[in-house]
């Protein structure tokens, strides 16, 4: 029996293996194709979405939406108050996130940074994500803009579960249908992790600090 479960859950590791590369391809080749970015950059890109959103249990839309606005997934567009590349990432209000980063304008560094910011502001909000990335963008109508362009990539970068959700809906259906979650997918995604040791937690106040 315990080999049984052994092999079931080596079964669903490599499923969640096989939906994350190609979330990752998929992803990836949309970004090149609707920015126009290398693949290979395109790739760096994608994978750093899907790891930082992985950490900090954002939706990797939500992630690819910011970046769209905030530098058009250019890394090393300059900003306002020394704002620094894909997320715009403001170096002075955020120094204790930044003793490890050389280099602000590498993809994977800067996406890390930018969602332990958005991460920090979503945890002082107590989960409420519009008001999360109403003090990301310093605005109402940033947080409304950023809601509106996540469903340009719902398709290309669905949240965690989202494929699984979809292999298992025949099981909710007939007499297994109580036991099956009817909630919506993208609401349970912007909802705040139980206990997550996120390095944005270091930082004093983020809320009232710039992204």
């Amino acid at each position: 029996m315990s080999r049984l479960l052994c092999l079931i859950v080596l079964s669903f590791g490599l499923m969640q293996t096989a939906t994350a590369d190609e979330n990752n391809d998929r992803m990836s080749a949309y970004l090149t194709q609707k920015f126009g970015l290398a693949k290979e950059k395109a790739q760096k890109i994608s994978d750093a979405v899907q790891s930082a959103a992985s950490k900090y249990s954002l939706p990797p839309a939500l992630l690819l939406a910011i970046i769209s606005i905030e530098s058009r997934f250019k890394e090393k567009a300059k900003g306002a108050n020394g704002a620094t590349g894909l997320m715009q990432v403001v170096p002075g209000a955020h120094r204790g996130l930044l003793r490890n980063v050389k280099d602000l304008t590498e993809p994977t560094a800067n996406i890390e940074v930018g969602s332990a910011i958005l991460y920090g502001y979503m945890r002082s909000a107590n989960g409420d994500m519009n008001a999360a990335l109403k003090s990301y963008g310093g605005s109402q109508a940033y947080a409304q803009k950023v809601s509106m362009r996540v469903e340009d990539f719902a398709d290309v970068a669905p949240p965690p579960g989202v494929a699984q959700h979809a292999n298992a809906q025949s099981a909710c259906d007939g007499h297994q249908a109580d036991r099956c979650d009817s909630s919506d997918t993208w609401a349970n995604a912007f909802t705040l992790p139980a206990t997550t040791a996120g390095a944005a937690g270091s930082t004093a106040s983020p809320a009232a600090l710039p992204h």
